[in-house]
């Protein structure tokens, strides 16, 4: 298949499903609280909304920086889903490394949000993207040790299909105890990485308005919305891909594949509806201190076989 057609097949896949998970936690917080919640559909409606209204550029600001950072971090996303579709539906493709391009590749949302929030110029914007920075330079230690856990599981296998292969003969990695402590691990990490509360400190809408998105509006806030709903369904489903088997699209076995991606789900909305924020210095802690040295634990338990 066309390597360009196959990205625009699995952007809007993961579109769609983005969405489709951000309606489902949006529905589920609105039931927590006693209200009705929006219809499916919303979530839809609000990228076409956004995009038919007019883009306004604050005074001062670098326009091409400000205008462009959230559509890198979109055509990132899709990216990183296109490599996850294409090692669970060809489980001989991909190429070695493509775990590692991955990971890179799942940095860029959040450092174009970054760029774009200090962009703007606006003091707000620019103290969530300063947040931002903090809490992706914290969670991103004690996630990588969680990603070493597969990858020493599998005798250093760093290429997504071979990791899906392994899972297959000898069963899934969050069966050991490693895998169970790592999973852990990246699941709060994940948390993180899509800024959900508790740590949605950089965004805090009581408090800084939407951080580094202050001052976005029409298309560029859609691509930025849009980011975040296909973030909803790429990381859930890469700890799927790296520490439940991933995806097998074959019979009864895509109910309990789809099955493991809606347990996640319920786990991020679940953990959304039952803290409250964080500060930026004991999400810092959090991270460093017990999520690292239990990441540590997982690391060294891997290595001795369990």
């Amino acid at each position: 298949m066309n390597p360009i057609l196959f990205y625009i097949i699995c952007f809007l896949c993961t579109a769609i499903i983005g969405m489709l998970a951000s309606w489902i936690d949006r529905k589920v917080t609105a039931r927590v609280q006693w209200r009705v919640g929006p219809p499916i559909l919303q979530p839809f409606y609000d990228i076409v909304k956004l995009m038919g209204k007019e883009t306004v550029v604050p005074a001062g600001s670098s326009r091409i920086t400000f205008l462009t950072a959230p559509l890198f971090g979109l055509l990132s996303v899709g990216l990183v889903s296109t490599l996850i579709w294409g090692s669970m539906i060809w489980r001989n493709g991909g190429f070695q490394g493509d775990l590692i391009v991955v990971l890179y590749f799942l940095l860029i949302p959040s450092t174009a949000l970054i760029i774009g929030g200090f962009a703007s110029r606006n003091p707000i914007a620019s103290l969530g993207a300063s947040r931002e920075m903090k809490l992706m330079m914290a969670d991103e230690l004690p996630f990588l040790l969680a990603i070493a856990v597969p990858i020493i599981h599998t005798k250093g296998q760093i290429k997504l299909t071979e990791l899906l292969n392994y899972q297959e003969t000898y069963g899934m990695i969050f069966t050991s105890i490693s895998g169970i402590l790592a999973l852990i691990v990246a699941i709060m990490c994940m948390q993180a990485k899509l800024t959900l509360v508790p740590f949605d400190i950089p965004e805090a809408e009581t408090e800084l308005m939407g951080g580094p998105e202050v001052e976005y509006s029409g298309p560029a806030l859609a691509a930025i919305k849009l980011t975040r709903m296909m973030m909803l369904f790429t990381l859930p489903m890469l700890l799927v891909l790296l520490f439940m088997g991933g995806v097998k699209f074959a019979g009864i076995s895509i109910l309990w594949s789809i099955l493991k991606f809606v347990v996640l789900l319920v786990l991020i909305i679940l953990i959304r509806n039952t803290n409250p924020r964080v500060r930026i210095d004991q999400a810092l802690r959090f991270f460093w201190y017990p999520m690292t040295f239990l990441a540590v634990i997982a690391v060294v338990l891997a290595l001795i076989g369990y």
